[in-house]
């Protein structure tokens, strides 16, 4: 990888069609009215790495998620891809570590209602929409810190791939069987977030995009792109087992595929086998 001075985004692939950088938490994808007063924003700092022309976000990332985000250098290419996004034919993969340890793997499917972006709109009627999320568990740790009531406190690392784009899915849906998020302030547990937020001296949500796999556009060659969890977030995993922050990131999200089915899991909330 290679970055520009002074550029918060990270090269991952370039060809004359794409350009595909690694983004930071904190920073916005684009103009938003999240933060209306903000000034810097990933789509400028692409195009200054595209010398200045401009480029198409293919999809989004929220604020707080680091990691994998792919740009167009022109408008065809950009239309190519929005369209095999649109038909599911983009794959993608997050890491995320939650609250409880989850079952080994499953599938959420559970439908969202819509979220809008401006929260001065959150009391409009806003339809519901199919969502559905696969994930693996990579790795378990359990603390002894009391958090919520018990001795100790249990945490997972899990792989998660989901196959809708609904807003905020993957946070909802961890959410929906009782493994939010940590760092989650909307979706999560605050006295977690607040721990971790005092151990390591700063907050975070413990969301990457670490690949996205897709034909490409002109070529027709499978393109698997990839990066690690920043720093930051790497930091935190600290509290698993020696080796997990070390571990190969892209084959660690290759595993998904095999987890079938599009039945909901029941939450489960019993301590000390899974929930806290």
């Amino acid at each position: 990888m290679s970055s520009l001075p002074h550029n918060p985004l990270t090269e991952i692939y370039r060809d004359q069609w794409l350009l595909v950088v690694h983004k930071p938490a904190g920073l916005l994808v684009h103009r938003s009215p999240i933060d209306p007063h903000e000034t810097e924003f990933a789509l400028q700092y692409a195009r200054a790495m595209n010398g200045g022309a401009y480029v198409y976000p293919l999809h989004r990332l929220d604020r707080p998620t680091s990691g994998v985000l792919v740009f167009a250098r022109d408008p065809d290419t950009a239309s190519v891809l929005g369209k095999a996004l649109m038909e599911g034919r983009v794959r993608k993969r997050y890491v995320a570590m939650v609250r409880g340890w989850c079952p080994e793997q499953g599938v959420i499917d559970h439908p969202l209602r819509e979220e809008p972006e401006d929260r001065r709109n959150k009391d409009q009627e806003a339809p519901v929409r199919e969502a559905l999320t696969r994930y693996q568990r990579l790795a378990t740790t359990e603390i002894p810190v009391a958090i919520e009531g018990y001795a100790t406190s249990r945490y997972s690392l899990v792989a998660l791939m989901p196959e809708t784009g609904r807003r905020h899915q993957l946070r909802r849906h961890m959410k929906h069987i009782s493994h939010p998020i940590i760092g989650d302030a909307n979706h999560g547990r605050g006295r977690h977030n607040r721990y971790f937020a005092e151990r390591f001296g700063h907050g975070r949500l413990m969301l990457a995009a670490t690949g996205m796999a897709f034909q490409h556009p002109v070529s027709g060659d499978w393109l698997q792109l990839t990066a690690p969890p920043e720093a930051s977030f790497l930091q935190v995993l600290s509290v698993f087992p020696d080796g997990v922050a070390q571990q190969d990131w892209a084959l660690a999200l290759t595993g998904c595929e095999g987890v079938t089915g599009r039945s909901a899991i029941k939450p489960d909330r019993g301590h000390p086998s899974t929930g806290i």
